[in-house]
């Protein structure tokens, strides 16, 4: 249900930046070369965990450290083989999944991961959502 409902927010949200009617997406032509990245860093000091976030037209991805694990939550319109390509950067970067959850509604889907943080991966939650968020973009550059 909690899903369904985050589900249903970012669906809102990116229609709300998305002028386009409908569900069908915006050709990629409309795109600019470089999409505006909204990149946000927090310590939130009642669960004590660092967090990053990106958002673009392409995806919001979000991730944040909980112990010795990150959760890793990426809202995007749904690309066939994009999930294998996630994976593959992911443990590219030294990192493991440990759990993933895929949830969908109409073209817009939610993958949302536990992995844990290999013992020689050097990035910043920043770098980490860059690194997602980038292999996104590039997914979408070739659909259409």
């Amino acid at each position: 249900m909690h899903q369904v409902l985050q589900s249903l927010e970012s669906k809102k949200r990116r229609k709300s930046l998305s002028p386009s009617p409908g569900p069908s997406p915006r050709p990629v032509l409309q795109q600019p070369l470089t999409p505006r990245l909204d990149i946000s860093l927090g310590l939130e000091n009642h669960n004590k965990e660092l967090e990053a976030s990106c958002n673009s037209p392409a995806a919001d991805v979000e991730a944040k450290i909980s112990g010795s694990n990150v959760v890793l939550k990426i809202i995007s319109r749904r690309v066939p083989g994009q999930i294998a390509k996630i994976i593959s950067v992911l443990e590219r970067l030294a990192f493991e999944v440990l759990h993933l959850n895929i949830s969908s509604m109409e073209d817009t889907v939610l993958y949302s991961f536990v992995i844990k943080i290999g013992l020689e991966c050097q990035l910043s939650m920043e770098e980490l959502v860059l690194e997602v968020q980038q292999s996104i973009r590039s997914d979408n550059l070739y659909t259409e």
